[in-house]
């Protein structure tokens, strides 16, 4: 048998798990630092209401992954799912993606066309251009609507103080057209939640029935190339590594901090069955407000109560590791730990992969990934992780 560290046991530690034990000969090895799986994604109870921290909802364009976690965890789809954005400058609340209906009704519609007109010249050059995140929205929809739309919200959302400091948009790819219509947030995808009340949490013990779960534990590590840790106390070495926290703490910050923005999240009960319009799950705020966004958490879990729980989230520069910062700068950093990894050792999740876009899917997909490069060494497989490295920087 060979042994495997899984550093972690949110969902890319977890579904790594169970990979691991889909394919068999491995003695595994959880460690994780808190008392409870799941991290972000464990279930919560506030006022009698389920939540996640985020929420979490599960939404993917690989059918793949979900098929495998409906198999698991039964989801509900929620295709219906819709989310806006309040403009105070206009004292209305408009669909996102940007859409041509809500366009036509802002006060300035004028002037926004004409902007559109002007940018529709060499647009997709002006677009594949741009150097960064202002460039980029402008050369897609003009100054007006970036300003309504995307300046200031993303300058909370990062805790900058311009869009021309985000050199990287990758992650921001519905600026290049405004959308007809519908006003649905997702045309394309799989959106769903689960049907059960404590949402994911059955996942979790299932996918990591067969490995050695050490709670309240933190890996340390002593020889990456030896992939030799101290746990508890004792050292041990290890085949196959398998990191899903950021990569500047699991490498002892050998090559410097990285930058991310955390978030403090609010909890209000109000006494209303519900509070959004039907099918709005998140309202957003792109104006000086502290907050980002808020959510009715009902919405996903179909929560019967004649109150309804709003979580309210706020960013915050030092309040943990939820969003690695879209910088150039960082992602090359990042990548000296990446390159400092041997081959055996793995870093998966939105943490390990130090991407804001990966979410629940890509955590399973990346897992997926690592059992079939595990499966047959001898073979070019894809490295998990790698497909979402930085394109930018390539």
């Amino acid at each position: 048998m060979k042994k495997a560290l899984i550093i972690g046991g949110g969902f890319a530690g977890c579904a790594a798990a169970h990979q691991l034990e889909l394919l068999g000969g491995y003695e595994v090895v959880l460690v994780e630092r808190s008392s409870f799986l799941g991290a972000g994604n464990k279930t919560r109870w506030y006022g009698g209401h389920p939540y996640t921290f985020g929420p979490r909802h599960f939404l993917t364009t690989y059918e793949q992954t979900y098929e495998y976690l409906n198999s698991i965890v039964p989801l509900r789809l929620c295709p219906e799912h819709e989310f806006l954005t309040y403009v105070e400058k206009d004292n209305d609340f408009y669909a996102y993606p940007i859409n041509h209906e809500d366009v036509m009704r802002m006060p300035d519609s004028k002037l926004i066309y004409d902007e559109l007109e002007n940018a529709s010249i060499n647009k997709e050059a002006n677009v594949l251009s741009a150097k960064n995140l202002e460039e980029y929205w402008i050369a897609s929809v003009g100054t007006t609507l970036f300003e309504k739309m995307i300046n200031t919200y993303s300058k909370k959302m990062w805790k900058v103080s311009s869009c021309r400091e985000l050199d990287t948009f990758s992650w921001s790819p519905k600026g290049v057209a405004i959308s007809e219509g519908p006003k649905a947030a997702w045309t394309s995808a799989i959106s769903g939640y689960p049907y059960d009340s404590n949402g994911y949490d059955a996942y979790f013990p299932f996918a990591t029935k067969e490995a050695k779960v050490l709670f309240n534990t933190t890996a340390t590590l002593i020889d990456i190339d030896k992939k030799s840790f101290s746990i508890d106390g004792d050292q041990h070495t290890f085949d196959v590594v398998i990191n899903t926290i950021a990569p500047d703490v699991f490498m002892n910050f050998d090559h410097g901090p990285l930058r991310y923005i955390g978030r403090e999240l609010k909890l209000i009960v109000f006494p209303s069955e519900f509070i959004f319009p039907e099918n709005v799950y998140f309202l957003y705020y792109a104006n000086n407000e502290d907050f980002t966004r808020l959510v009715e958490y009902k919405k996903f879990t179909h929560h019967k109560s004649n109150t309804t729980l709003i979580g309210m989230e706020i960013p915050a520069e030092n309040g943990g590791f939820e969003y690695p910062m879209p910088l150039k700068s960082e992602q090359h950093k990042c990548l000296e730990y990446f390159n400092r990894m041997p081959k055996g050792c793995f870093s998966i999740g939105r943490a390990g992969s130090y991407l804001y876009g990966v979410d629940i899917d890509d955590c399973i997909l990346q897992s997926m990934l690592l059992a079939e490069n595990l499966r047959d060494d001898s073979q070019d497989h894809p490295v998990p992780g790698s497909q979402y490295r930085f394109p930018e920087l390539n």
